[in-house]
């Protein structure tokens, strides 16, 4: 018998280490799947089961009315606008300061040990437990600098929440950008904020944006710091219009207000034996999960129209 000559024999080995690692990635690719499908799956039970309970409850009365004693008059009226305003001073501070913060911190910034001690510790405070922002807002802001139980204390509290998240966002969009943009710009004159201002934003806008309203997804379903900071439980008044009857129309009064938002309402249901509130807390789940998924499909949307529009 002849012998099998030895390129022959290479092959063979070669094709059957190819053959192993692709059955290696097969089996991690269905590994991969069923992992996906357990959240994937557990929070589609979640979401089917308060849509069972909570679907019967949705009405234009319980949007429009405010919480009571009594679970069929019940709503969330002060709740939702609560969160609307918590989001609106939330939104007012975050993103200005993360947007600034990470384009110093990617563009301006020297490289030297300071620099890498923030970013270090922004990286951390990413991965702080939303209480110990309650636990410092309620020393700074409540007591310290005399903003009490209000809207302006919690929008701050959640601000702080989401800052880190805001600048990683935005740092890695920025990173993105080809360094070809930066040279092509500087080697037409333009200095480096026109650098930044005209190219570098723009063109990081859709990661920024995702970025910002992941965040605000984020902050709209905390609750431990908007406990921790006092946030009423049971409020049946809205606060005072932002809109004011006189020059220059505009009333800040509502920032000093008592709030509640939609966790704190969930939470106060929830707590109480009568079956009749477990369906309203369902509701209000159910609301509070469609806002979160339509700030998500909002980033998801912004970021293929904004990619789409760009031209490298």
């Amino acid at each position: 018998m002849s012998a099998v000559p030895a390129h022959v024999e290479e092959l063979s080995k070669i094709r059957a280490i190819i053959a192993q690692h692709k059955r290696w990635d097969a089996i991690f690719g269905v590994v991969g799947i069923l992992a996906l499908m357990v959240g994937v799956l557990t929070f589609a039970a979640l979401f089917a089961d308060m849509a069972i309970q909570g679907l019967g409850r949705l009405d234009w009365d319980f949007f429009t009315s405010f919480p009571s004693r009594k679970p069929a008059q019940a709503g969330i009226l002060s709740a939702w606008v609560g969160s609307a305003l918590v989001m609106v001073v939330t939104a007012f501070f975050a993103v200005p300061l993360g947007v600034g913060a990470g384009v110093y911190l990617e563009e301006y910034a020297p490289r030297n040990w300071v620099t890498d001690i923030i970013e270090i510790n922004i990286t951390n405070l990413a991965g702080v437990p939303s209480i110990v922002y309650g636990l410092l807002a309620l020393g700074l802001f409540v007591y310290q600098f005399g903003f009490g139980q209000s809207i302006l204390s919690a929008g701050l509290t959640l601000a702080l929440l989401i800052l880190p998240v805001v600048i990683v966002a935005t740092r890695e969009a920025i990173r993105g950008i080809p360094q070809s943009i930066r040279e092509g710009s500087y080697a037409l004159g333009a200095t480096q904020w026109q650098t930044v201002r005209d190219h570098i934003l723009p063109y990081s806008s859709a990661g920024i944006l995702t970025g910002i309203i992941i965040g605000m997804a984020r902050a709209i379903g905390e609750t431990a710091p908007i406990i921790t900071i006092g946030a009423l439980t049971f409020i049946a008044f809205l606060p005072p219009s932002p809109v004011g009857p006189e020059f220059p129309f505009v009333n800040f009064q509502w920032l000093m207000s008592p709030f509640t938002v939609m966790p704190i309402q969930m939470f106060n249901w929830t707590s109480r034996p009568e079956a009749a509130f477990h369906v309203n807390a369902a509701a209000a789940g159910f609301v509070l999960v469609i806002m979160t998924l339509a700030m998500n499909g909002l980033a998801i949307w912004l970021r293929y129209r904004l990619r789409k529009n760009i031209k490298w």
